[in-house]
């Protein structure tokens, strides 16, 4: 599933190529095909590993919130015939052209994916709720004042960092990648780590999240950048679908946590 290296490659793609553009037609459920066609694309921004389209008509603002769910994928072509790989054409969903005659489509493979239209972010709460982007001045502080609270204290960590009201856009892999580089079980209680421990695993999360990001985030099964393009950092993954420990050899064990398969070294990870 994307994680918010790969949201914000595809949102870092799709600035400069749809930003200003009219939507001259659109094919999708009819709620939002009547509703967006006409519109002006002001603005592309990243919420965690939400997408928000700023759209804008006669002057008055709305929003366009897309969740890639598992297999998502935004292509810009100049005609439908430029998707080259079979899979993502067939699951075309979305399709929008702008007055230039280009097109914006929406592949999901298997369709998990959201989009919700919105006039204001209040119109869905859930979307209010998430934790503060990890990259911003007041992040560390909202996560020190979540770990902190009751209900986490007896969870595993890896849980924990993998709540988007804790840290905003951290899953699977980059959760599995900071716990190993901090030789902490994913299943250690959160109350059994000291606070400095948190705040260094904390700082670990978001320099790998920033990493991810500069090299376009991890292409795993169908995750592609827009128009089919693929990132390098699951060449840089340590533990992440590894089956031996590169800093001990030994042979690495799966759990399930918080309904994720968890990926450790017994060896290194305590």
């Amino acid at each position: 599933m994307p994680e918010l290296p790969e949201v914000e490659g595809v949102v870092r793609s799709l600035q400069p190529v749809v930003t200003g553009k009219t939507i001259y037609h659109v094919t999708i459920s009819e709620v939002i095909k009547q509703a967006i066609e006409g519109m002006t694309i002001k603005s592309i921004e990243r919420r965690s590993k939400y997408i928000f389209f700023h759209l804008e008509k006669e002057g008055n603002p709305y929003l366009l919130v897309n969740h890639l769910g598992m297999t998502g994928a935004w292509f810009h072509v100049s005609q439908l015939s430029d998707i080259t790989e079979e899979k993502f054409l067939k699951h075309a969903h979305i399709l929008i052209q702008f007055d230039d005659h280009n097109w914006l489509v929406y592949s999901d493979i298997r369709r998990f994916g959201e989009m919700r239209f919105l006039h204001e972010l209040e119109e869905h709460p859930p979307l209010l709720e998430m934790a503060p982007e990890p990259f911003s001045d007041e992040a560390l502080s909202h996560f020190l004042e979540k770990v902190n609270l009751t209900k986490y204290a007896n969870k595993a960590v890896k849980e924990v960092i993998m709540d988007g009201h804790v840290i905003a856009g951290c899953g699977n892999i980059y959760a599995t990648e900071a716990l190993f580089k901090m030789n902490i079980h994913p299943a250690r209680k959160l109350s059994r780590i000291s606070k400095e421990r948190k705040i260094e695993l904390f700082k670990t999360i978001v320099h790998i999240l920033q990493e991810s990001i500069d090299v376009g985030g991890s292409t795993i099964s169908d995750y592609r950048n827009i128009n089919g393009e693929a990132g390098s950092m699951q060449h840089r993954l340590k533990m992440y679908g590894k089956k031996t420990c590169p800093t001990c050899n030994g042979d690495t064990k799966q759990k399930i946590i918080g309904g994720r398969n968890s990926v450790y070294c017994p060896n290194c990870q305590h």
